[in-house]
């Protein structure tokens, strides 16, 4: 289907692709993968021929179709449907000439044709792609001005396929859904008949439709077939294997090296270690991939705040009076890890921004607790940087009386050393601004974070190091995104809004997948559907959870106090070891030693609770 050989191409000097190989064929559902500005996108205008390379050819098998998505479908007054039943250029051209034809070979020509590409069926194609796609009936006969551009990017993802090119081109199509409209394409992208290649961050999405990983690492491709986990575990073992040959290399180097020195000037030995000198000249060392490094993020614990820290009760939120989401009755503790479900449209936004301060309700109340620090992250924020201001001055900012080293080393911590501290913002990368925006609203260690689709801009490692960041973080998060791997990875608790209504999900994403997957859970499904019996083992599985709740969080009371228990009997030993202590002071000696014999036995006590409540827990 596909053939790259020997690619080479530069942008002002920079190589992105040197004699780099790859071949695809027919069928594949190819993830492809690389760091962000690695050259991805590049690939694809090289395929599609909008640019030319500087060396080697790209090839695509004759008579074979191929397209991607542009850019958003235009803000017309045609409906989404027709826009989407228009991309099939051969049914529209066929459906206009039997109006007009008159000779009847022809006709019948017009008509076998329709009935060979499937065009009677083609609007109830068109409709459940745009369906999958968060569209309910009426949304599809609505012109497509009515939509902002988020939405007509996703109308011209449907357009693309229900075209069905032969090689489909999809750059971070999940980038614009929800993380409904990415289960949906997974799922379709499972049973497309043809060859896809996606480029995607998402490891989750990799992970569950592609059946070959396309990579580019040190300007070269590869492709390995499998999902990306196992893609990742390959790579893994094949550095580890790397590394250890080498070892083996260097240390035989060192070896005949060490005959060499030692002989060379012995004229009986002088003939061997040339010898070896030869050997080491010609030795070529494997060559060991870079163990390639991403800045961490890191954010500030917040200082110690009694539970709940938000409530809302009998909440109405909306907009211009009108409701969008009506009688919420929740509450968040400091340790909450919340994952926000919910398709595009339906409120998850306007939940977050009341809570973090940004939307007043409609009715109802909303307590915070005093001095309750929230920080609170949306993709739109990034225009709220300062274009000609750098790193260093956006930190600057937050530290007006630190000193020039203070605020180097802070602006560091954000991940931005002496080669981007000073670069203004306007030069600086998506994920870069994202990552300095996540920066600054934790800076002085809020008690809240909320994340609005964090990830758009962040590339595989980069998502890992942020998961990695709100796991070691000990306030609340909330989170809304559509990468079901960060959602795993951070969440413990499932909120879905829907209908008007926010409540809690019993269930995990797998049955959240499902019920997607079986339901067409998007805005137009059905509210009242009755309980299957998956639901009814939820829910009772989230009445377990929360009958337990009160002993978990007793467990966790006990191993902390064991951990504080067991740091007073450091301090304490420290105390009687102190040199002289016996010959100076009996008295105290005495009174330590008795207060660790005490200690200890209260350590043993508060350690067999914590064992019996783990017990019943069955952890």
């Amino acid at each position: 289907m596909l053939h790259i050989n020997d690619l080479t191409y530069r942008i002002e000097g920079r190589a992105l692709f040197d004699q780099a190989t790859a071949a695809i064929s027919d069928g594949w559902k190819v993830g492809f993968v690389g760091r962000n500005g690695s050259g991805k996108s590049t690939l694809f205008r090289l395929i599609k021929g909008d640019i030319h390379p500087d060396a080697g050819e790209i090839s695509v098998r004759k008579n074979r179709r191929l397209a991607g998505v542009e850019q958003e479908a235009p803000a017309s007054n045609e409906s989404l449907i027709d826009i989407v039943l228009g991309e099939d250029s051969e049914r529209a051209a066929l459906l206009a000439e039997a109006e007009t034809a008159t000779d009847p070979h022809r006709i019948a020509d017009i008509h076998t044709r329709l009935a060979d590409i499937g065009a009677h069926s083609a609007e109830a194609r068109a409709a459940g792609i745009l369906s999958g796609l968060g569209f309910d009936a009426a949304a599809q006969n609505r012109p497509a001005h009515e939509f902002s551009g988020g939405w007509r990017m996703r109308v011209a993802l449907a357009g693309i396929l229900f075209f069905a090119p032969d090689l489909l081109l999809l750059d971070e199509p999940t980038n614009f859904l929800d993380l409904e409209g990415a289960i949906w394409l997974e799922s379709f992208l499972r049973k497309y008949p043809y060859t896809a290649v996606i480029i995607s961050h998402d490891r989750d999405f990799l992970n569950r439709c592609a059946s070959h990983i396309l990579a580019l690492e040190r300007r070269k491709l590869s492709v390995s077939p499998g999902a990306y986990d196992l893609y990742e575990r390959k790579r893994a073992e094949a550095r580890a294997l790397a590394l250890s040959f080498r070892a083996k290399q260097e240390a035989q180097r060192r070896h005949m090296q060490a005959f060499i020195d030692r002989f060379r000037a012995k004229a009986s030995k002088a003939k061997q270690a040339q010898s070896r000198l030869k050997a080491i000249e010609k030795m070529r060392l494997v060559a060991v991939p870079p163990d390639e490094h991403t800045t961490p993020f890191q954010f500030k614990n917040p200082s110690p705040m009694a539970p709940p820290i938000v409530r809302l009760v009998g909440t109405d939120l909306g907009y211009a009076g009108r409701s969008v989401l009506r009688g919420i009755n929740l509450s968040i503790d400091p340790d909450d890890r919340i994952a926000i479900l919910g398709p595009n449209g339906e409120g998850k936004s306007t939940l977050v921004k009341a809570i973090a301060g940004r939307l007043k309700p409609l009715s109802g109340h909303i307590y915070k607790s005093k001095k309750l620090d929230i920080a609170y992250f949306a993709q739109h924020q990034l225009d709220e940087l300062r274009a000609k201001g750098s790193p260093y001055d956006h930190g600057r900012a937050l530290m007006p009386d630190g000193t020039e080293a203070q605020v180097r080393a802070a602006t560091a911590r954000l991940g931005f050393g002496n080669e981007t501290a000073d670069t203004a913002v306007e030069k600086l990368s998506g994920g870069e601004k994202a990552r300095l925006l996540l920066g600054l609203i934790t800076f002085n260690g809020p008690h809240l974070i909320i994340l609005d689709e964090p990830t758009n801009h962040l590339d595989m490692d980069s998502r890992e190091a942020l998961s990695e960041a709100l796991n070691d973080y000990e306030g609340a998060v909330i989170l809304i995104t559509h990468d079901a791997h960060l959602a795993e990875s951070v969440a413990d608790r499932l909120w879905l809004v829907k209908g008007g209504a926010v409540r809690r999900f019993d269930g995990d994403l797998d049955d959240y997948r499902t019920l997607i997957l079986e339901t067409g859970y998007t805005p137009a499904a059905d509210k009242s559907a009755p309980l299957d019996r998956r639901t009814e083992t939820r829910r009772g599985s989230a009445a377990r959870r929360e009958a337990l709740s009160p002993l978990k969080k007793e467990a966790e009371a006990l191993e902390a106090k064991v951990v504080r228990l067991n740091d007073v009997l450091q301090r304490l030993d420290s105390a009687l070891a102190a040199p002289g202590l016996y010959e100076k002071n009996l008295a105290r000696a005495t009174k330590l030693q008795k207060e660790r014999a005490a200690l200890i036995a209260a350590i043993a006590a508060t350690e067999e609770r914590w064992l019996a409540a783990l017990e019943e827990l069955g952890d």
